[in-house]
This record gives C-alpha cells, sequence and structure tokens, in this order.
C-alpha cells in the first residue's frame, strides 16, 4: 500500500508557501511525527500511516481512549506540546486546529523539515485509490461513511478508510487497504475537503456551520460546489436540501445520482416500521422496489443516511444481498446514539451532535423510544457557534425533559464574543448549569431514577462525562449499595 501511495504523489503540487513532489514528501520518510495525534481526524491516518509500516510518533494536550489506542499501536505519544516534541522526524502533520502560536507548530515550521496540515496528507492517501467515496455534508458524515465500510466490509473488500468516529468492526476509525476502493469522511471546515481527490463525492446536506471561518452561507455553498465538481467520476447528493441543489447546479461531465425522501429522487426510502433501536424500510430506484433492509440505529435521518450509502454502493458495484446485510449488521459508530450502560432502569448514552440540527434529530429520535425522562447534558462547542447559533440550540435543546449545561469548550478559539452557558442556559427553562464535569457528575448522580435517559451531547470532552456516570453506576449495583 505504501507504495500505492507514493505511486501517486508524482507531481503533486502542495499549497502552504511550498510545492513538494512525492520524493520529498514520503519516499524516504522514516519517521512522520503528528501534532494532535488523538484528534477525530488524526487518529485514522496514523493508524493508515502506521499500516504501511512508517514510525509514527504524536503528541496532544489531553489525555483520552484514542491515545490509549494509539500507545496501544506502539506509538509513541508526548503530553503536551514543546518543540523538543518533533525532535528526530523528517515528515510533521498537524490539524486545522493547532493555532498558530503552539511552539511545537513553531518549531516543526522552522526545523526545515515538510509540515503538512492533516487534510494535505489526507488528500494524498485518497488520490491512491481509483475509487476513493469521499462523504461529505454538515450532519451524517461519520454514520454514513461507517455504514458504507460495515458494507464494504460485508463484501469483503479490502478497502481502505479514515472515519471520523471509531467504528469497533475495523478496530478504530482508519483502515490501510491494498484494494481499489476507499470511504473518507469529508469535512468542509476550513476547506479542508478541497483537498480531497474524490472519484464519488456525497453531500448529504448543507445547513449554516462554521460560519466564523465562511462567513455566508453563499461561501459555504460556493465551496460544496467546488468539492462536487472535484468528483472524477460520480456526484451523489440529497436533491431534497435546498442548499444543496443550489451548491450543485451547474455541475456536468460526471454521474448524477439523488436521494431523498421524495419520489422523484433516483433512490428514496420507504419507512416500514420503528421498533425501537431497529427501522425496517424499503428503498426503490427510479420507481422501481430495490430492496428491503433494516438499520439498528434511531432516527429517520439514518433511513436517509443508509440511503445515501445504498446509493454509493451500487455505484461501486456491490450486491444488494451484501448492501442489506452490511446494513443489518451496523449497530452505530462510536459517539453517534451509542448506548453506554442500563443499570437499575437508567440508559447512559453519548452522541457527538454539536450542531442544532443535529441535536434536535438525536432528542427526537430519544422521544421516541420510550423513555420516562430525557436528560441532555451539553456541552457548547466553540464560542463562535454558541453565539451565532445560540436562540437555535436553546429551541432544539427545549426538546428534552431537563437540560445540563457544562462550559464552553473553546478549542481552537479565543472568547472574543464575550459568550458564556449562562447565557444559553437563561434561555431554556429549568436548565442546569454545572461549569465543571465534576459539579456535572455530582448533580446527574443525585437528580437520576429509573425510566431516565441520560445523554451527553457535543463534540468536545463531554463524553468523559457519561463514561464516568456508567462506571459509578456498574459499581453501585456491584457492591449491592446502587438502588437508584
Amino acid at each position: 500500500m505504501r507504495s500505492m501511495v507514493e505511486g501517486h504523489l508524482e507531481g503533486i503540487s502542495m499549497s502552504n508557501d511550498f510545492s513538494l513532489a512525492r520524493d520529498s514528501i514520503l519516499a524516504g520518510r522514516k519517521h512522520i511525527h503528528f501534532i494532535g495525534i488523538g484528534g477525530s481526524g488524526m487518529f485514522p491516518l496514523a493508524q493508515i500511516l502506521h499500516g504501511m509500516g512508517f514510525y509514527l510518533t504524536g503528541s496532544d494536550n489531553n489525555e483520552t481512549e484514542t491515545l490509549e489506542q494509539v500507545r496501544q499501536m506502539g506509538i509513541p505519544v508526548f503530553m503536551g506540546q514543546r518543540a523538543e516534541n518533533i525532535e528526530g522526524a523528517d515528515l510533521i502533520v498537524h490539524t486545522a486546529a493547532i493555532m498558530s502560536d503552539n511552539p511545537e507548530l513553531i518549531a516543526a515550521k522552522s526545523s526545515g523539515v515538510p509540515v503538512l496540515e492533516r487534510s494535505e496528507l489526507l488528500g494524498l492517501v485518497t488520490k491512491s485509490y481509483s475509487n476513493a467515496v469521499c462523504v461529505s455534508g454538515t450532519h451524517g458524515k461519520t454514520t454514513t461513511s461507517s455504514m458504507l465500510a460495515e458494507i464494504m466490509r460485508e463484501s469483503q473488500e479490502d478497502f481502505g478508510c479514515v472515519i471520523g468516529g471509531k467504528l469497533r468492526s475495523i478496530g478504530g476509525s482508519g483502515r490501510t487497504g491494498n484494494g481499489d476502493k476507499m470511504v473518507c469522511e469529508s469535512c468542509e471546515f476550513v476547506d479542508t475537503f478541497l483537498k480531497l481527490y474524490p472519484d464519488i463525492a456525497v453531500i448529504l446536506n448543507i445547513d449554516a456551520d462554521h460560519l466564523d471561518y465562511f462567513k455566508t452561507m453563499d461561501n459555504l455553498k460556493a465551496s460544496f460546489h467546488k468539492f462536487a465538481g472535484n468528483a472524477s467520476k460520480c456526484l451523489i447528493y440529497n436533491g431534497d436540501d435546498a442548499n444543496t441543489l443550489e451548491a450543485v447546479s451547474g455541475i456536468t461531465g460526471k454521474d448524477l445520482i439523488t436521494f431523498g425522501w421524495c419520489e422523484n429522487n433516483d433512490y428514496y426510502p420507504v419507512i416500514n416500521e420503528i421498533k425501537g433501536l431497529l427501522t425496517t424500510f424499503t428503498v426503490y430506484h427510479k420507481g422501481e422496489k430495490l430492496m428491503d433492509a433494516e438499520i439498528h440505529v434511531p432516527g429517520k435521518h439514518n433511513v436517509l443516511n443508509a440511503t445515501a450509502a445504498i446509493a454509493a454502493s451500487r455505484y461501486l458495484g456491490i450486491s444488494d444481498e451484501n448492501i442489506v446485510k452490511g446494513l443489518s449488521e451496523f449497530k452505530g459508530a462510536e459517539r453517534r446514539f451509542e448506548k453506554l450502560a442500563e443499570v437499575n432502569g437508567i440508559t447512559i448514552a453519548d452522541d457527538y451532535a454539536h450542531h442544532p440540527r443535529e441535536i434536535e434529530v438525536t432528542l427526537q429520535a430519544a422521544k421516541g423510544l420510550g423513555f420516562k425522562r430525557i436528560i441532555a447534558v451539553h456541552q457548547p462547542f466553540t464560542y463562535s457557534r454558541t453565539y451565532t447559533l445560540m436562540d437555535d440550540f436553546a429551541r432544539v435543546l427545549k426538546i428534552a425533559d431537563l437540560v445540563v449545561l457544562t462550559e464552553i469548550m473553546g478549542s481552537r478559539e479565543k472568547n472574543t464574543y464575550g459568550v458564556k452557558a449562562s447565557d444559553l442556559a437563561e434561555k431554556i427553562d429549568g436548565c442546569v448549569l454545572t461549569p465543571t464535569f465534576r459539579e456535572c457528575l455530582e448533580f446527574l448522580e443525585s437528580e437520576i431514577r429509573p425510566g431516565d435517559l441520560v445523554i451527553t451531547m457535543g463534540c468536545g470532552d463531554i463524553y468523559k462525562v457519561s463514561h464516568k456516570l456508567s462506571k459509578i453506576l456498574k459499581e453501585e449495583r456491584s457492591d449491592g449499595t446502587g438502588q437508584t
């Protein structure tokens, strides 16, 4: 596989003040260092390059389960980001979230060693496959990419993949494949998806997000238009989504395939039954019944994600039988309505939702599962998103019976907006503000009772609360003291 990547690097021109061809990027490289190796976009790349035989090191600022997986692969990890961490590396990779004043990144750029932003390296990887399916959209990318990976696995394909969430069946979020097929989750943040080389581009939807970068919806749609135009073979897109339709207008010179709920789409589903986490549905192609399928993840939105995965799989020549089997085997990616525990009648779950639309569909799906109360524990992510979409966050969080908020995780941003989690809490009746995770856990322990669903929501580290709460409840039950 390594030679496969290198073979496609010939003549590739890289941006950001350098133009480096194949011989000076991966060929002859031995030691690659990852700044922020625990990130959701970095971990799968680390898995792929480790599988190619490169020696890797990495650094990060926060201990996570992902970092433990990195260490289990035999990759040394430095905690804290310092200039000396890059010693010995002959290629350095960083995420777009690493700020320009990061001492490790400053040292990397002044070292004389080639430095790539994560998406640039990912682009080189996608270039090495002749059937790279790049899945984009504001919502549903990880789930749809994971569904595709599960379908390919069921089809015995030797595929590569880079997914934003972990998939148990592949042991992580990245996989080195020696075949011609790849699944790549493709994020629009700071136009990273424009660095990729899609053969089949998928657009699930387009919604207002990352406006701190794009500024306007017109700019956002213009970027998706470029992404769609980069597909070498096929564009698969949501024919019901007005923003998507506007973004793909004028795209020609490739196969165009639509999916959606409306019957005028090339592929459309009809739901037959929803029973707990199980949804059965029938998929039609150009008006003709195609297949009966089932998924074990909640929500109508996931039926549409599955329909997009079906359209892409069939374009790749995967049999309908294997598609149906792959979807039925898919039990969800980690942090996508992931059930962590059910103890004394209390269910604990975790979800990556961090945009109002994602929170809305997740809580609506939860409402249909028969719980007495839904307790949404939300960690707002980035000051700009919280400030810009505050009223929308308040509106959708009210779907829950009780909302618990922690402080905002600023991530890559400085709080130039002066926004606080208390500003959002004031807009939600009965909202409980717990600034620290410790206070959050203490409140939840005192509040929860049988019949409750506690679901943590956010793309930061709020998952630590649900994992810790699950552990506490399980320990209480095992020693006989925990009758909540």
